[in-house]
């Protein structure tokens, strides 16, 4: 398959094309064509040739291309989540920068379900089930997790920790003076609650449960609590597990009018500055993370380290329109 059905398909010239398949700077494209010239490479299965890669830069013929296969852990497919979406792209571009192949992408409930496909190694994106993890723990040892959520070195792990980037929220919100904040999110074995609650103890303040909100971190999700919290009032903020649940907080609040709580939210996805009010958020490298974890995979798989390891990212706030003080009013 060509850079030029990749070009035909999409509507755009081969050098573009080109551009975007071997340079993961955002420069070189919007965000929306990459990932229409992405979709694209995929649905031809396009691969690079590694081989004449190397030929070309006088060296000896490639060895023959290690075939991956991505587990979304959390969604049934990375795309289903904005923060998981951006997460494997970046795995893509670096699979494809390597001369690595994407064998495919399973979620976790099928991994429990059929097994292991059969591949070279693993990337799994988010938390996967404790019994699934297991079984391909049993299979392999060629695994890399990347995510928010440590495995406690049961695997190697690109992570951010979810804890450091709640407390980081946390720390903004009181610094502004809030003192009665809303928590929307994932609650069990989750290190942004804990996060949460850690932030809470440190400032001597009571972990109120009327004010935490157990989803399933979607948008609606996020939508529906925040209008339960208004509902029942006593609060002036909301910390949001991710950037996802945090927008559909925000449209609940614009539904009812409300400007006078602060929101932020955690993973900064490109959306978070596109909304009115404009989210802040925790920057979480989800870029940096995909190509490490692409790179630590591969360097199991050829033998460069037995022990687990566990690379952690530091992550860093990013403050926009949505987090303005306690006493702003409407």
């Amino acid at each position: 398959m060509s850079l030029k059905e990749i070009a035909r398909l999409v509507g755009v010239s081969p050098s573009t094309v080109s551009r975007v398949l071997n340079n993961s700077s955002s420069n070189c494209a919007s965000e929306e064509l990459r990932r229409r010239i992405w979709a694209a490479a995929n649905s031809l299965e396009y691969r690079p040739n590694p081989a004449a890669r190397q030929l070309r830069k006088g060296g000896a013929a490639a060895p023959r291309s290690l075939q991956l296969v991505v587990v979304a852990a959390r969604f049934a497919t990375p795309e289903a989540d904005p923060f998981f979406a951006q997460l494997f792209r970046s795995v893509e571009e670096e699979l494809f920068a390597s001369g690595a192949l994407l064998h495919g992408v399973i979620s976790s409930a099928e991994l429990q379900q059929q097994g292991p496909p059969e591949a070279d190694g693993y990337l799994l994106l988010g938390r996967c089930p404790s019994e699934a993890l297991k079984s391909l723990c049993r299979h392999t040892e060629n695994i890399v997790g990347i995510g928010r959520n440590s495995t406690d070195f049961r695997i190697d792990e690109i992570i951010c920790s979810g804890q450091q980037a709640a407390l980081l929220a946390m720390e903004h919100l009181l610094s502004l003076g809030h003192r009665r904040i809303a928590y929307i999110g994932g609650c069990s074995y989750e290190e942004r609650f804990i996060g949460y609650y850690e932030a809470l103890r440190h400032h001597s303040l009571p972990l109120d449960q009327h004010l935490v909100q157990d989803t399933d971190q979607t948008g609606s999700s996020g939508r529906a609590a925040m209008a339960r919290l208004l509902e029942q009032g006593g609060f002036t903020a909301a910390l949001c597990a991710n950037d996802a649940t945090a927008l559909g907080a925000l449209e609940a609040l614009a539904e009812a009018g409300r400007a006078d709580v602060d929101v932020i939210g955690i993973d900064n996805i490109a959306a978070a500055e596109r909304v009115t009010p404009a989210l802040s958020s925790v920057h979480i490298p989800k870029e940096e993370m995909g190509r490490a974890a692409v790179k630590l995979l591969l360097d199991r798989i050829r033998g460069g380290h037995r022990e687990h390891v566990r690379m952690e990212f530091p992550c860093r706030l990013v403050l926009r329109a949505s987090c303005k003080g306690p006493h702003s009013g409407k």
